[in-house]
């Protein structure tokens, strides 16, 4: 098996991993409150993040005070898109969710042309537009099933895009295990605070198991899409995240018995076909494609 075979596979993983481990929090978020969901998982989480960071030497990584303030703004932007984006998770339609989080690379593609002047040709613009426009079929503004929680979703997206902008601003000798465990730790001691303020429910057996799972398909995302952008080109494997749509549409159906109707399905492909069109512009133009992994 070539490099790039390997990590198309990895990340089809990721993604598998990565939507599963939303179906368990959405089914979770039924019985337990979402901020005591991610404190508990996030203490799991946490605590394997810090294990894999210091057995791959990355905490003798010398950051810099540059570093450490992306660091923690990117962090930050995590925590807000990780509020955001479980809040629309729990309220609506697993598909739908995972369809409008695919605008994001088309997003953090028109911030970087907006804000960091990264050049963006008329043909991968229409793209970009197009692909709004599959959103907009996705939430339908003013329609009957229009509500806060679609706003949530999109402001998920937003400040998705402010991560990975800030990513981008780092300096390449950085731990990918540091980001990750910062923002690990980070978002799980901003949820316990948030938690506070809600009273937490009695955890059984059963959803200790569920809520353990969750921690280790997390993670186990994350190692496959930080081993897939290491394995192979990130021009031939990035297409592969938009496999999350299909797993999103399965586990939606499966286990939430929801499906969506076809304005929806019609908007989700034109976002993905946009997406998967930008990557392609961005391979013949010898860019390195952007992967933004979705929010914890």
């Amino acid at each position: 098996m070539t490099d790039n075979m390997r990590g198309a596979f990895l990340m089809m993983g990721s993604m598998a991993l990565f939507t599963l481990n939303y179906a368990v929090v959405k089914s979770l978020a039924a019985e337990l409150p979402v901020t005591q969901i991610v404190v508990l998982r996030g203490l799991v989480t946490s605590l394997a993040a810090g294990l894999l960071a210091w057995r791959m030497g990355a905490f003798g990584a010398r950051l810099g005070r540059r570093n450490r303030r992306l660091i923690l703004l990117r962090t930050a932007a995590e925590i807000v898109s990780a509020y955001f984006f479980l809040q629309a998770l729990v309220n609506l339609p697993l598909a739908n969710v995972s369809a409008v989080m695919q605008s994001a690379p088309l997003s953090v593609t028109l911030a970087a042309a907006l804000f960091l002047a990264e050049p963006v040709g008329w043909k991968r613009l229409s793209a970009i537009l197009a692909g709004f426009v599959g959103v907009l079929l996705i939430l339908r503004p003013g329609g009957e099933g229009f509500n806060i929680f679609a706003l949530y979703s999109l402001a998920a997206v937003a400040f998705v895009t402010l991560r990975d902008l800030t990513t981008r601003r780092l300096s390449r000798d950085v731990p990918s295990m540091v980001v990750t465990l910062a923002t690990a730790v980070g978002v799980t001691l901003a949820f316990s605070a948030a938690s506070l303020a809600t009273d937490w429910g009695p955890v059984g057996t059963g959803q200790g198991v569920l809520i353990g799972l969750a921690a280790l398909l997390l993670t186990a995302a994350y190692l496959c899409s930080i081993s897939a952008m290491r394995v192979g080109d990130v021009s031939f494997v990035a297409p592969f995240r938009y496999t999350s749509m299909l797993w999103a549409l399965v586990l939606g159906f499966a286990v939430f018995g929801q499906w969506p109707d076809w304005i929806t399905l019609a908007g989700a492909a034109l976002v993905v076909g946009s997406g998967l069109f930008t990557l392609y512009r961005e391979r013949q133009l010898g860019r390195a494609p952007r992967v933004p992994v979705p929010p914890r």
